[in-house]
């Protein structure tokens, strides 16, 4: 695999190697709503040194290229369903209760969990009704207009994508407050055992949401657009 460079965009570096979301989450730097910038202008915008992001991307051990890579917009919209969607739909109500009940008991000792507690709750809350849009409206829709090239989008198409992202915005920013709030998932001293079970599912929540937002801001949108003839 070659070597990476701060002049790639990250967006194309999730996409060959997902993997390094990992190394990229660790440094702070934004590769799914934002993931349309260079390596370099990332780093810039987040004051990381980027010598330090391309040094640690390449002392990894890589994983190989993704399949999904490789899918077209219907396979790659099944695999997001059956994926990603699957996942949340299972995990907010699981995490729902585990959020409520370490708030409840540690929350004399540890005020920070009430927020924790809000902004998921805040979280599904805005991720539910958009996995049920997805499904029943924008992916028929994209699904539809697959392997109809030059065919302009419709104008209420075009909308749904643009307030799409907008979404995905809200949801990276609740996602950022919640690792400050945690510490970046770190384990206090004093946590029991579904403490330390909620931190993981926290964890294992933002790591797959980074991930599902790429396919579709970084992946399948732009070629839904760049199919039509258009740009976001």
């Amino acid at each position: 695999m070659a070597a990476f460079s701060s002049d790639q965009i990250l967006g194309d570096i999730v996409t060959i190697d997902p993997a390094t979301t990992r190394i990229l989450s660790r440094f702070g730097i934004d590769f799914c709503c934002h993931g349309q910038r260079s390596l370099a202008q990332a780093c810039a915008a987040d004051g990381v040194d980027p010598q330090e992001v391309v040094a640690a991307l390449n002392a990894a051990e890589p994983g190989g290229p993704a399949d999904w890579a490789d899918y077209d917009d219907v396979a790659l919209i099944a695999h997001i369903v059956s994926t990603h969607h699957r996942f949340l739909w299972d995990e907010f109500p699981r995490l729902a209760e585990l959020v409520d009940k370490v708030a409840r008991v540690h929350g004399p000792n540890h005020a920070e969990l009430v927020r924790v507690r809000d902004v998921f709750h805040q979280l599904r809350a805005g991720m539910e009704p958009h996995l049920r849009t997805e499904e029943t409206l924008l992916f028929p829709e994209i699904s539809l207009h697959a392997g109809r090239p030059d065919r302009a989008l419709p104008e209420q198409m075009h909308a749904q994508l643009a307030e799409n992202q907008q979404e995905h915005d809200r949801a990276g920013h609740l996602l950022a407050e919640l690792r400050d709030l945690t510490d970046g998932y770190r384990v206090p001293q004093d946590a029991c055992a579904s403490y330390t079970a909620m931190l993981a599912g926290l964890a294992d929540l933002e790591s797959d949401i980074h991930l599902h937002v790429h396919k579709e801001n970084n992946v399948l949108f732009p070629r839904v657009l760049a199919a039509a003839g258009q740009t976001a």
